[in-house]
C-alpha cells in the first residue's frame, strides 16, 4: 500500500487488513464515508509498490460490508480539501476511487476541468 515514514494505520474491510499511512487513511475515511453516507457502492483502487511485490488492489466498497479505520496516531491530521476533492472526483470515473498521494491529488484536480482528466 502507499506508505511513508509516517505513522501507519489500518483499513479493515470484510475482515482483511490493509496498512495505510495515517494521513492518507484520514483522507480516505472522509471520502469513503461521503459515498457510503448516500448509499453508494464503488471501487477503491491502489497500486502495490515494487518493494511490496507489485500489482494492484481493487476493493468493492459497499455499505453492506464491514469497514473500519484504525489510526496509529492519537491526533487527527490536518485535512487537505484538494486531496479530498481529488479522491471524490476519481470515484466517479470508470476505475472508481483511486488512492493517490497529496502531490498526485493536486495534479489530478488541475487536470479535472479539461477533457484529458484522468
Amino acid at each position: 500500500m502507499i506508505r511513508t515514514v509516517d505513522q501507519m494505520g489500518t483499513l479493515t474491510y470484510a475482515g482483511f487488513d490493509y496498512r495505510i499511512e495515517d494521513r492518507l487513511l484520514a483522507h480516505l475515511k472522509i471520502a469513503i464515508a461521503a459515498k457510503l453516507r448516500v448509499g453508494e457502492a464503488f471501487l477503491l483502487n491502489w497500486q502495490i509498490p515494487v518493494d511490496e511485490g507489485s500489482g494492484r488492489v481493487s476493493l468493492w466498497i459497499s455499505p453492506d460490508i464491514p469497514l473500519s479505520f484504525r489510526f496509529s496516531g492519537s491526533k487527527p491530521p490536518e485535512m487537505n480539501r484538494r486531496w479530498l476533492d481529488a479522491l471524490a472526483r476519481s470515484a466517479h470515473g470508470i476505475r472508481g476511487m483511486v488512492v493517490m498521494n497529496e502531490d498526485q491529488a493536486a495534479e489530478y484536480v488541475a487536470k479535472a476541468g479539461s477533457p484529458a482528466a484522468p
